[in-house]
C-alpha cells in the first residue's frame, strides 16, 4: 500500500502572491500545502488503513484525508485570512486541528476462533446490520464505539486493518506495529475472558497475558486502558491512563515479570536483550514465527518476514541482527535446545523462561584484599599483558549464521560419561579442563568420550565470552587521565576521540581506548581483572567440528565454572576469537 505524498505544488517557500504583496497574505493554495505537509507529518507513523468511528467504514491514506477535508475545521482553516507575520501562530493551530483529527485509537485483544477480516468489511460499514453473522463483529463494533465515545475519529484492529494477501502490506504492518501503538493517542485492551465486577487479580488471570504480540501492545503505548468482556473499565478504574494506575500497573508487574518502570516509559533498544526475551519466554502465537516478529519492534530493528520459516529461524535471524549491531551477547544465556540456525542460539523462546542468570558481584572489600594478596605473588607485569591483550580484543560479530566470539578458552583434556537420574534422552558427562575444577554436564546430545590414555582428534574447550566491563574503563576517558598528550599530536580532542560505540560488526574495540595508560593504573585494573577471573563464571562447552569452526553443545542447565587457581589461571586460559556455526 503506498504511502500518501504531499501535493506536487507544495513548496517550503510562501512566495507572496503579486496581488497580495502590500498586504502580505498568504494564498490560499500557499494555507493548503502548509495543511498538507503537516498531515503528512501526523500520517507518517500511522497505520496505513483505520476505521471511521463514525461511519464505520474501513479507509486507507487518502481516505482519510478526504474525510478531514469534508470537515468545517478544514474549511475554516483554508479561508481564513493568514499573514506572514502571524504564519507561525497559524501553523500551530493547523498543527492542532489535524493532530486532534487524525489521532487514532489501538485495540489491543486475543484473538477467538473467527474474527472480521479485512475483506469482510471492505466497502461495507462495520455498523452494518449485514454484517451480524461474522464472527466477532459484536467485539469489532464495541471497540470502535468506545473509541468514538472518547472522542476519536479512527481506530485500529489488526484483524481487519491490514491486507494479509498484499505481501509488502504485511511487511510494512508487522515491522511498523510498534511504532503504531507508541504513536497512537489511546490504546483499548479488550479483556474477554474477565467479566463485570472482577476483583484485583483477575487481569493476571486473563489469556490476554499469555500471547505474544501483547507484550509490546502495552509496552508501546503512552496511554492504554483495560475493559472488562462488557466493555466497562476495569477495576472500574477511572484514572485517565491505567499506565498511572498504581493497582494495575502492580498486578501486570507481576503477572507479566515486567518492571512497572520499563512499561510506564519503554524506548526501543537492543540493551539488555536477555531481559526482554525472558518477558516473551512463556507466551504463545497463533503462528510459531510470530513470537520473534513480535519483538522486532521491541529491539528497534527492521527485518524482512517470511511466514513459514518456523520459529527456529524466525529467532535466530532477530538475535543475528541483535549481535550483529549491538554486541550485546546476553541473549547467548540460555538452557536447552540448540538451534538450527546456530548452535549457540536456541530453538525456541521458551529457553529464556528462567531469569538472567547472575552470579554473586564480588564485594569491594574482597577485591581488594584479592588484589592485596596477588601483589605478592603474581608478576605484575605479566597481569599487565593479560589485560593489555583483553582489552584489544574485538567485538563479536555475527553473519550468515555464523558467530565470531571473542572469548578466554580452556582446553578440555577429559569427558566421560557417568551415572545419572536423568531422562533416559539425556546423558551426563564429568569435564576436566586445564585450570579449572572438574565438572558435570548434562546434555541431550552423545559426546566423544576420551581421556588422556585414550585420546581423541577432536577438540573440545569451556569457553568464558569476553565480558569487556570486567576491565572497568569508563565510558569517557579523559586524554590526561591515560596518556601523554605528545602521543596524539593534539591535546585537544574531543571525548568523541577516545570513545565509539559498537555499530558494527567489524568495531574495533582495541581502538576505543588509548594504548598508553598510566602505570599505577593499568597495573591496579590488571590486579583487580584477575581477581575477578578467579570468580565463578558462566561457560559454553564447544565442540569442534571437521571444518575447524565449533559448535555449542548444549545443556539443561547453565554451565558454571571455577578456576583452580588464580595465580596460575593467566597462564592456562586462551585468550582469541572462535567460530561459531
Amino acid at each position: 500500500m503506498r504511502r500518501s505524498r504531499p501535493s506536487k505544488r507544495c513548496s517550503p517557500n510562501w512566495t507572496m502572491h503579486p496581488t497580495f504583496r502590500h498586504e502580505q497574505y498568504l494564498r490560499p493554495s500557499q494555507v493548503e500545502c502548509a495543511i498538507r505537509q503537516v498531515i503528512d507529518v501526523q500520517l507518517e507513523n500511522a497505520p496505513l488503513r483505520v476505521l471511521d468511528t463514525t461511519t464505520g467504514l474501513l479507509c486507507d491514506r487518502e481516505a482519510q484525508i478526504s474525510a478531514f477535508k469534508m470537515r468545517t475545521e478544514y474549511k475554516e482553516l483554508l479561508s481564513s485570512t493568514t499573514t506572514r507575520s502571524d504564519f507561525d501562530l497559524h501553523t500551530k493551530r493547523i498543527e492542532e486541528v489535524v493532530r486532534r483529527d487524525l489521532q487514532y485509537a489501538m485495540l489491543s485483544h486475543r484473538w477467538e476462533g473467527k474474527e472480521p477480516l479485512l475483506h469482510h468489511i471492505q466497502g461495507k460499514s462495520v455498523y452494518d446490520s449485514e454484517l451480524d453473522l461474522v464472527g466477532g463483529m459484536t467485539k469489532l463494533r464495541s471497540f470502535c464505539k468506545t473509541a468514538h465515545d472518547a472522542g476519536y475519529n479512527w481506530a485500529w484492529s489488526d484483524t481487519c486493518c491490514i491486507d494479509k494477501n498484499i505481501n509488502v502490506e504485511l511487511q510494512e504492518s508487522v515491522n511498523s506495529m510498534f511504532v503504531w501503538y507508541r504513536h497512537s493517542a489511546l490504546t483499548i485492551v479488550y479483556l474477554s475472558d474477565v467479566p463485570p465486577s472482577s476483583k484485583s487479580g483477575a487481569l493476571a488471570k486473563s489469556a490476554w497475558i499469555t500471547r505474544g504480540w501483547t507484550v509490546q501492545e502495552f509496552i508501546a503505548p503512552k496511554v492504554i486502558l483495560f475493559y472488562q468482556n462488557n466493555w466497562t473499565l476495569y477495576l472500574d478504574d477511572r484514572t485517565p491512563n491505567h499506565k498511572e494506575s498504581i493497582s494495575i500497573m502492580q498486578e501486570l508487574k507481576v503477572a507479566t515479570r515486567i518492571d512497572r518502570s520499563a512499561v510506564a516509559a519503554f524506548h526501543p533498544s537492543m540493551d539488555g536483550a536477555r531481559e526482554k526475551l525472558h518477558w516473551a519466554s512463556t507466551r504463545d502465537t497463533t503462528r510459531q514465527e510470530d513470537i520473534a516478529y513480535s519483538l522486532f519492534g521491541i529491539f528497534g530493528v527492521r527485518l524482512p518476514v517470511d511466514y513459514g520459516e518456523k520459529q527456529d529461524k524466525a529467532l535466530g535471524r532477530l538475535l543475528q541482527e541483535i549481535v550483529a549491531r549491538s554486541g550485546d551477547i546476553t541473549g547467548l544465556d540460555w538452557v536447552g535446545k540448540s538451534s538450527d540456525f546456530n548452535s549457540c542460539l536456541p530453538a525456541s523462546i521458551t529457553a529464556y523462561e528462567a531469569p538472567p542468570f547472575k552470579l554473586p558481584s564480588l564485594p569491594e572489600d574482597k577485591i581488594q584484599s584479592s588484589v592485596s594478596s596477588l601483589r605478592q605473588m603474581v608478576a605484575v607485569d605479566s597481569a599487565s599483558n593479560l589485560y593489555t591483550q583483553l582489552r584489544k580484543m574485538k567485538a563479536p560479530r555475527f553473519a550468515t549464521q555464523r558467530l565470531h566470539l571473542p572469548c578466554i578458552a580452556f582446553n578440555v583434556r577429559e569427558v566421560r560419561r557417568v551415572p545419572s537420574t536423568a531422562p533416559e534422552t539425556e546423558f551426563k558427562y564429568r569435564v576436566k579442563a586445564d585450570g579449572l575444577r572438574s565438572l558435570d554436564i548434562t546434555t541431550d546430545q552423545i559426546l566423544v568420550q576420551f581421556w588422556p590414555a585414550r585420546p581423541t582428534e577432536q577438540n573440545f574447550v569451556l569457553v568464558r565470552p569476553w565480558d569487556r566491563s570486567l576491565l572497568e574503563l569508563p565510558d569517557f576517558v579523559e586524554p590526561s587521565d591515560l596518556v601523554e598528550s605528545s602521543d596524539f599530536g593534539h591535546d585537544t580532542e574531543s571525548e568523541e576521540d577516545y570513545w565509539t560505540a559498537p555499530s558494527s560488526p567489524s568495531h574495533d574495540w582495541s581502538a576505543d581506548y588509548p594504548v598508553k595508560q598510566d602505570a599505577f593504573d593499568l597495573k591496579s585494573r590488571a590486579l583487580r581483572l584477575l581477581a575477578r577471573l578467579g570468580q565463578p563464571f558462566s561457560a559454553f562447552l564447544l565442540a569442534q567440528q571437521l571444518s575447524g569452526e565449533y559448535k555449542r553443545v548444549a545443556s539443561d542447565r547453565d554451565i558454571i565454572v571455577q578456576v583452580n587457581d588464580v595465580v596460575s589461571v593467566g597462564d592456562l586460559m586462551d585468550i582469541r576469537t572462535v567460530e561459531i556455526l
